[in-house]
């Protein structure tokens, strides 16, 4: 009998301990806590969800400033030839490797600002085969006034701003990346810059 007591207490010790060890989140857990907390992670959710729409609307407008030019660009004839033009300063004398990843910056950089705002245009270069092509200019004044020219006809850019790790100084402008837009819309700009 008293054998059968001692491993009944043993037993109901050894059950005291597991939940002991377990109880942390059961006893911290309280469901008039929970549903507060609950509520208040939506609202910031949504209010965050707000701040980024209210961004997107921001970048459309940067990209393309006339309703009538968005029209041409996005929903003109679908069979057009789509391409991104790659804009490399000269005067920066950056090398081979350098100037590879910073057009890799500049089209991976419009690529994405393209996924929040434009999908349908960056779907229908993806279909053309997403051509990019590469040219120079001389220096920062030139890539201002191109990127002015792209940026009135409603063209996206997107410029690269460097880190400052290795060939060039933090911050310097290297690569304006401009399209993808119509081949004609995209030459009216850089037509007559040299190839890389």
């Amino acid at each position: 009998m008293w054998g059968s007591s001692r491993n009944s207490s043993q037993l109901s010790n050894q059950k005291q301990q597991k939940q002991d060890r377990k109880g942390g989140l059961e006893k911290s857990f309280n469901p008039e806590n929970f549903i507060p907390g609950f509520v208040i992670g939506l609202i910031i959710g949504l209010l965050l969800d707000l701040t980024d729409l209210t961004k997107n609307n921001v970048k459309k407008k940067n990209f393309l400033p006339g309703k009538s030019q968005a029209q041409n660009l996005l929903y003109s004839n679908g069979d057009q030839e789509l391409k991104m033009v790659l804009v490399v300063r000269q005067d920066l004398k950056m090398g081979a490797g350098k100037i590879a990843s910073q057009c890799a910056h500049a089209a991976t950089g419009m690529y994405s600002e393209l996924m929040q705002s434009h999908r349908l245009l960056l779907s229908r270069w993806e279909n053309c085969g997403q051509p990019k092509i590469v040219v120079t200019c001389k220096n920062q004044q030139e890539m201002n006034r191109i990127k002015e020219a792209a940026d009135s006809i409603g063209l996206p850019t997107f410029v690269v701003a460097d880190a400052g790790r290795t060939q060039v100084l933090a911050g310097s402008k290297t690569v304006l990346a401009i399209g993808p837009g119509s081949k004609e819309l995209v030459n009216s700009v850089t037509g007559k810059l040299r190839l890389l």
